[in-house]
């Protein structure tokens, strides 16, 4: 699973990467300085799992991560293959969700493609050529939906009403994410026209050091705006996360995030919201080798969660073994949760909820 940073040009995108990855992508002062999309597996901050190396004391820890892609700078025109407007649409394409870096900044010294800050605007823009992008994909698909569609075929009749609504909402300058689904056909029919407005977004307010912890206008605009779109707003100032970036010591960075105001980066946040957005959770394996977190997909069942760490779990699954992360911490250990009554034995209809630690039995 993927989450795809995108904007305009200059907006902050590959500096914003380059915290997150600590991969120094090309950050340079003009357009399409990032041209082929470079990909950050980036750990997930958890302070869960630095609890459970405090009670566990294993010789590794391994973090959950996803996957972050900086993604060439979008133009007016990108639908039509303006700039690298045809490479950026693919690239976008392939991840499963959208973080949307918006300039919230003034700075002379720092161009903006259109001449002036305006974050309502560049939204605008990247919106359009999204829509327009969708549209094109709409349109070839009906063309060839219409024809099976008049000679009653009732498939093809389905996927034409949910075709004709998504083509109704673009024309009107809407994402199609805003069409919802009436029934599960239709939500497999979405699935498979791979529209980029589908995907779920968040968006990054890139803003000036001062702004870092209440905002500023520009923010309110966008938080004004994107009010309907049940979309998370975070603020960010990828100019200080950068510096923090650069400081050698935990200490260090603690005091320049006190001087800020600030508790823990602003990294960290966008990369709990990143990993939420693209409907992902965790559970733990605890033990004097390892304390790992594992990253399934929310709804995931105790097979589908043993998957994750080898096909032969699922294959052979047998039972899991669970105790909450709360119970855990609370009575220190598993031999002391499972004295208490916490310790349950699940069968293959069990759905994994965040934060489980578990061991799994499985024969094959």
């Amino acid at each position: 699973m993927k989450a795809g940073i995108v904007g305009l040009p200059n907006v902050g995108k590959s500096t914003l990467f380059n915290c997150l990855s600590n991969a120094k992508a090309q950050s340079a002062n003009f357009p399409f300085c990032t041209i082929e999309p470079n990909i950050g597996v980036v750990n997930v901050p958890d302070p869960r799992i630095n609890k459970l190396e405090e009670l566990v004391k294993p010789e590794r820890v391994q973090m959950a991560t996803v996957d972050i892609v900086d993604i060439a700078g979008l133009v007016k025109g990108a639908s039509k293959g303006e700039g690298l407007g045809n490479q950026f649409l693919g690239n976008i394409r392939e991840c499963n969700a959208i973080i949307h870096v918006l300039r919230c900044f003034d700075n002379d010294n720092i161009v903006h493609v259109d001449g002036n800050v305006n974050p309502i605007r560049d939204k605008e823009t990247i919106d359009i050529e999204l829509q327009l992008k969708d549209l094109e994909t709409v349109e070839k698909r009906l063309e060839k939906v219409n024809r099976a569609a008049k000679t009653g075929n009732k498939e093809a009749q389905t996927e034409k009403a949910l075709l004709d609504r998504i083509r109704e909402a673009l024309l009107q300058a809407k994402s199609a994410r805003t069409v919802s689904p009436q029934n599960n056909d239709e939500e497999v029919l979405m699935e498979t026209f791979q529209l980029i407005t589908t995907k779920p977004v968040l968006y990054v307010c890139n803003v000036d050091e001062s702004s870092a912890v209440n905002g500023n206008k520009y923010v309110d605009q966008v938080r004004e705006l994107v009010k309907d779109e049940d979309a998370e707003v975070i603020i960010l100032s990828v100019g200080a996360e950068a510096d923090i970036t650069e400081l050698e010591s935990y200490e260090e960075r603690q005091v320049f995030l006190e001087d800020m105001g600030l508790t823990e980066p602003g990294a960290s946040v966008l990369i709990r919201a990143a990993y939420k957005l693209l409907k992902q959770q965790t559970y733990f394996t605890a033990g004097v080798k390892e304390v790992r977190a594992w990253t399934i997909n929310i709804g995931a069942t105790a097979p589908q969660a043993a998957g994750v760490i080898h096909t032969d779990f699922e294959k052979g699954f047998i039972r899991a073994e669970v105790i909450s992360y709360e119970d855990y911490v609370q009575y220190g250990s598993e031999a002391k949760a499972k004295e208490a009554g916490k310790f349950k034995v699940e069968g293959k209809e069990y759905i994994v909820k965040d934060g489980d630690v578990m061991h799994f039995r499985f024969n094959v």
